[in-house]
């Protein structure tokens, strides 16, 4: 496939139309392909790599804070690096086919460097710096919020270590202007010294979760990690109808 289809075809893959064609052509450069023709005279994309870079921490930054404002800064720093691994990145380079339109020197073809992670990465973060160049921040936001849209769909929230689940079920909540849940020892079992509680969480007369615990305390961030799983762990859609009734009732 010569360069001018390699092109087209990706720009139906990733969505967007440019107005320059150059910033993709760049984007897709491998320093392997160019050192190889330098004759040429192409630029290879690492300078794109480094601005991508910034243009997606800014949009990752923006989606988090946007959908997940129940979490700390602490958390937030969590998903943002697991969304901008080498692994996530590669992995949305291949759900755009930029292992099959990067441009790359006979010799990384040879190693397979279309199968690199830190390749796709790299060429990842550069076709986002070129439509970001290209068309300014909400073409690259309009491209890249579907895929983490599908990455954080994927995870569930117990792949994370949030230190406080009580305040983050609470705020999750209170940002679809729902009451605060409300906590309930339904029993407490075992000796003396060695006293196991079961709690259970609800949303109005919702039962969200039950949990139990050596202490209320611990058994009640066990209920709410157990309900933020339930509400995250199914791609926001587990609390939906019960959601609306309670709404409605209020």
């Amino acid at each position: 496939m010569n360069i001018a289809k390699r092109l087209t075809s990706l720009e139906k893959k990733i969505g967007y139309s440019f107005q320059n064609l150059d910033y993709l052509q760049i984007a897709i450069t491998h320093s392997s392909f160019a050192y190889e023709n330098q004759d040429d005279h192409l630029s290879d994309n690492e300078v794109l790599e480094f601005l991508g870079d910034a243009v997606i921490g800014l949009i990752l930054a923006h989606y988090l804070v946007e959908n997940y404002p129940f979490l700390d800064e602490g958390d937030l720093s969590k998903f943002k690096a697991a969304a901008a691994s080498t692994n996530t990145l590669a992995s949305f380079a291949r759900g755009v086919s930029l292992d099959k339109k990067i441009l790359l020197g006979k010799g990384e073809v040879k190693s397979k460097g279309y199968k690199k992670k830190t390749i796709l990465a790299g060429a990842f973060e550069a076709v986002v710096a070129a439509i970001y160049l290209d068309g300014g921040l909400e073409p690259a936001k309009k491209f890249l919020f579907p895929l983490l849209q599908k990455f954080f769909q994927k995870i569930k929230v117990n792949d994370f270590k949030i230190e406080n689940y009580k305040s983050a079920l609470q705020e999750y909540l209170q940002r679809d202007k729902l009451p605060a849940p409300s906590y309930r020892t339904v029993e407490t079992s075992g000796p003396e010294h060695k006293k196991l509680f079961l709690v259970e969480v609800k949303l109005g007369s919702k039962l969200l979760a039950r949990a139990k615990g050596h202490s209320k305390k611990e058994a009640e961030q066990k209920a709410a990690h157990k309900a933020l799983k339930k509400i995250l762990g199914k791609k926001l859609k587990a609390l939906t109808d019960e959601i609306f009734l309670i709404k409605r009732k209020g």
